[in-house]
């Protein structure tokens, strides 16, 4: 009989299932235990760490744009404020068709291509998500009513309020002021991107960009929870913005008003300074500008309008033109003179109308000179070389003093250098020497070239702002300010500096007076017989109450060739003489300093003195001050501190 076939083996199965069911409790174990391991590390040991993590996700800060310091004017007019403003903005997140959106949109309010590219723009630049960004600034109230009705359809379209600079003077403020606008691509790979969370603007032009840190305040920041989504869910905790310092200049706006008035539509610059401290206390520069065009982003045609204009507005003429000064730099070459012994108050000349250089037939002719070769002033010292404007004792005094001792001695006063402590635009002009040349051009200094300096004209350029301040200097008898704008301020700060220069204090106080009389002579001297009145008595000096120092200069555009007499009418209007006055009264004690430019303007006594006797008029005659209420400590490191008579 066969044997039984076993179909399985019960044992041994059972031993299997039972080696089964302990490996696998025990790698139950092992992975609860590794499990139970892991949750303690990160729950115990690491519970700080993964804390912060999560909180990160779920809050986050934000920050808070700090309020702009204001400005105001020495008397505590407003001249640059924030004002609320609204703004259309899109949170990107929230719009379902972002195209539809701004078509809907354009339909509505007046929606340009070039402020979608810009709102493009920003919405690249954007931090986070859910962070709204604005597509129409500065909306108007009609805007805002069009937009409401409509913007329950709209998810993610608001109208937010916020704080916009504002210039209240508008144009007339321009160029003294500065301006803030918005902060483009090239600034954000300079600026700190931290200082300026919150902000969109910053100051790019004068008082606004060079005090800058100043007025801009600290950011602060709110704590704040938000969802998977990064929309804001609550405010958890804020630290509060550091408000920016508010700023007192030494610009008194009723002078500005003044001389702006003064100017009415001539091209041109005034520039008037306190000589105790160095405080400007007017900077115009005609034409001007609106700054609020520029705060929240300037349309295309608009900045192409002012870019492109032949009378270019932008231009900052009182402290970035660069003019010769013609006659008024006559008593600084007369001072020298005396300084240096190469003539004396009893020096005297006889000017028969023309100069000419040794071994040389070209003629330097006087303001008077004729065809006819009639001309001239007979005998001349240096007083009346001054209220007379003689050319002749200049250019002979230039040749006698050469063009290197001219810049030692006229240096002092600010000639050739940048000595502005707050006007970052302001150059420096040029004061040129020998060496100058030589390597600037690669040319020799000849003779004629110092001829030409004698009267202001040919290499010697200066700024409004430069002549301003060396009449100031003159009027101190030496002593050294630096312009400046900033009288005091809300908040301590460190004082500017610039290129300080010493007191001038080799000069004689005769000759300063000699100096000074011979500078009043040019405005009171008058019902002499023909060729002794002041070259600006006619203009402004027959009734004027106070007195005051001036001289007067044109300096030619165009050359004139030998043998020609020069005439206006003959020449394009921007090829005419440039007209200065400079000034500072009143004479006995002087509170004001000033310098007019026109530019093609004629003679610097016609036509540019009856300007400065509108602006001396107003300041110490006509003026009513308002209420003084300058703030914040003041800083003592500031403030302690041509042709004639319509001929030449």
């Amino acid at each position: 009989m066969a044997e039984a076939l076993a179909l399985k083996d019960h044992s041994r199965e059972s031993r299997i299932f039972f080696n089964r069911i302990v490996v696998g409790l025990v790698l139950l174990i092992v992975l609860t235990l590794i499990l139970i391991a892991r949750m303690f590390y990160l729950q115990i040991l690491q519970n700080d760490v993964y804390t912060t993590l999560s909180d990160r996700n779920r809050i986050q800060l934000q920050p808070i744009a700090p309020i702009r310091g204001l400005i105001y004017d020495r008397h505590g007019e407003l001249i640059a404020e924030n004002v609320p403003s609204y703004s259309l903005t899109i949170t990107k997140e929230r719009v379902a068709d972002l195209d539809q959106t701004l078509d809907a949109l354009g339909a509505i309010v007046d929606l340009s291509a070039d402020d979608i590219k810009a709102f493009r723009r920003r919405l690249a630049r954007r931090q986070r998500p859910f962070e709204s960004v604005p597509l129409l600034l500065r909306l108007t109230p009609t805007e805002i009513a069009k937009i409401s009705v409509d913007r329950y359809a709209m998810p993610g379209v608001d109208i937010e309020a916020y704080l916009v600079r504002h210039y209240p003077l508008r144009d007339l403020m321009a160029h003294a002021v500065g301006s803030v606008r918005r902060i483009n691509e090239s600034d954000l790979r300079n600026i700190d991107p931290v200082a300026y969370s919150g902000t969109n603007h910053l100051g790019k032009i004068g008082v606004e960009r060079f005090y800058e840190e100043q007025l801009l305040g600290e950011v602060g920041y709110q704590q704040v929870e938000i969802n998977a989504r990064g929309r804001v869910m609550k405010v958890l905790d804020v630290t509060a913005s550091v408000p920016g310092a508010d700023l007192t200049l030494h610009v008194d706006a009723g002078l500005q008003r003044a001389a702006s008035v003064a100017l009415g539509t001539q091209r041109g610059a005034i520039v008037a300074i306190e000589p105790s401290t160095g405080g400007i206390l007017a900077l115009v520069s005609n034409p001007s500008y609106d700054p609020n065009l520029f705060v929240t982003g300037i349309d295309q045609a608009s900045y192409a309008a002012l870019r492109d204009s032949l009378d270019v507005p932008l231009f900052n003429r009182a402290i970035q033109g660069q003019y010769e000064p013609g006659s008024t730099i006559k008593p600084f070459l007369g001072l020298a003179g005396l300084v240096t012994g190469v003539i004396t108050p009893d020096y005297v000349i006889n000017d028969p109308g023309s100069f000419q250089l040794p071994n040389n037939s070209r003629l330097y002719r006087d303001w008077n000179w004729k065809t006819d070769g009639r001309g001239g002033h007979g005998l001349v010292n240096l007083q009346k070389a001054i209220y007379r404007s003689c050319n002749i004792f200049f250019y002979q005094l230039a040749v006698k003093l050469g063009v290197d001792l001219i810049h030692d001695h006229l240096s002092p006063f600010g000639f050739g250098i940048n000595t502005a402590l707050d006007l970052p635009e302001a150059r420096s002009g040029l004061l040129p020497t020998e060496e100058w040349k030589k390597r600037v051009r690669g040319q020799a200094w000849f003779p004629g070239d110092t001829v030409n300096i004698g009267i202001g004209q040919g290499d010697i350029l200066v700024t409004p702002l430069q002549l301003a301040t060396a009449i100031a200097i003159l009027a101190n008898h030496g002593k050294m300010i630096s312009p400046h704008m900033l009288k005091s301020s809300s908040q301590p700060m460190p004082a500017p500096t610039a290129q300080q220069l010493p007191d001038i204090d080799n000069v004689a106080d005769a000759y300063w007076d000699l100096i000074t009389e011979s500078m009043s002579m040019v405005v009171h001297r008058g019902n002499q017989v023909w060729g002794e009145n002041g070259t600006a008595w006619a203009y402004i000096g027959r009734d004027i109450p106070y007195r005051m120092a001036g001289k007067s200069g044109t300096a030619q555009i165009v050359g004139i060739a030998q043998g020609e007499v020069y005439d206006a009418a003959d020449l394009d209007l921007r090829q005419r003489k440039n007209a200065w006055f400079v000034a500072f009264a009143p004479l006995e004690k002087p509170t004001i300093a000033l310098a007019v430019m026109l530019e093609n303007g004629g003679g610097g006594s016609e036509f540019a003195a009856p300007i400065a006797r509108k602006v001396l008029d107003y300041y110490l005659r006509d003026y009513k001050p308002v209420l003084d209420v300058s703030s914040g400590p003041v800083l003592d490191s500031i403030d302690a501190v041509g042709v004639e008579g319509g001929r030449q």
